[in-house]
């Protein structure tokens, strides 16, 4: 590819094209979007192939980093977020969200998801809906990792509060820890 060959340009494609689709996929909702974000990560290899350092991992790893990097860039900037299997609803109010006929009210985890403030929201949706390690979390934000850091440990003591959990239990008050017998 460095030296302008269009076959080696196109077995990459080919190689990694679906895979590379899929994680834009996983991030965003829209697959528009997705195929949009994979268009411009390959443009970006086709202009500029000098950018892989093979000392620092696969041909793979460092297209599917470029991928995720610009999926995300592409999630954060607009309304392309998708939700993973299990993950609540995105956090927009809608029409009649708030105790809707039928809907049985507001969902608790939405409504002290949409308390936390934003900065502390943000880390742990990144950090437990998107997968990322609070060290991406760092990268992916511009904050200092110690701030995520404490950003995720504050956000989870909120929403054990809120969710009725008592201040050791685990999700919704199932114990964190098995007791031993005889303790």
């Amino acid at each position: 590819m460095r030296a302008g060959d269009r076959g080696a340009f196109e077995e990459l494609c080919d190689r990694l094209g679906r895979r590379a689709l899929a994680l834009a996929r996983r991030v965003l909702v829209d697959d528009a979007v997705a195929e949009e974000v994979l268009r411009e990560a390959f443009l970006a290899v086709w202009r500029d192939p000098g950018a892989y350092d093979p000392a620092s991992g696969s041909v793979r790893s460092w297209l599917m980093d470029l991928v995720h990097l610009r999926a995300v860039e592409a999630a954060r900037s607009g309304p392309g977020r998708r939700r993973r299997p299990g993950e609540a609803p995105p956090l927009r109010a809608s029409s009649g969200e708030e105790g809707a006929a039928g809907g049985g009210g507001p969902d608790p985890v939405r409504v002290a998801l949409r308390a936390l403030p934003d900065a502390e929201r943000e880390a742990l949706t990144l950090a437990y809906y998107g997968g990322y390690t609070q060290r991406e979390v760092a990268a992916l934000t511009g904050a200092p990792l110690g701030e995520v850091k404490s950003c995720v440990l504050a956000a989870v003591r909120r929403l054990h509060g809120e969710l009725g959990a008592g201040p050791l239990g685990g999700a919704l008050g199932s114990p964190a820890v098995a007791e031993r017998p005889g303790r």
